[in-house]
């Protein structure tokens, strides 16, 4: 695996450790370690993007942070899941896989020289 993926992985996971504070923080120093975590994810973003299109990254973070969120909704807070939530999730994991693949084929072109 790609050393860049890995830091897409840890950014996705820092997002959502993040995403999950902010439901849960109540005093000032649990906000502090929400923010400590904040600032670790943004490490790790731009890390992804020195050898990552930037577009993916951000579509695989974005993705994995709204899909997220909404099933800590749905298990851990309560939320209601329906047929339209689980549409427009799967449209998103559909959007984000479409967009990474299509940036591979770009990279493929490219390194043949055919561009």
């Amino acid at each position: 695996m790609n050393k860049a993926w890995i830091y897409v992985f840890l950014t996705c996971l820092f997002e959502l450790i993040w995403v999950y504070g902010f439901n849960v923080a109540e005093t000032w120093w649990q906000w502090g370690i929400i923010i400590g975590i904040i600032l670790i994810d943004f490490h790790f973003l731009p890390k992804a993007c020195e050898s990552l299109p930037t577009g993916t990254v951000y579509a695989v973070f974005a993705g994995v942070g709204t899909i997220g969120t909404a099933l800590m909704d749905i298990f851990f807070f309560g939320g209601s899941f329906n047929i339209g939530k689980f549409l427009f999730i799967a449209i998103l994991v559909t959007g984000v896989i479409g967009l990474n693949l299509a940036d591979n084929k770009e990279e493929e072109i490219v390194s043949k020289g055919v561009a």
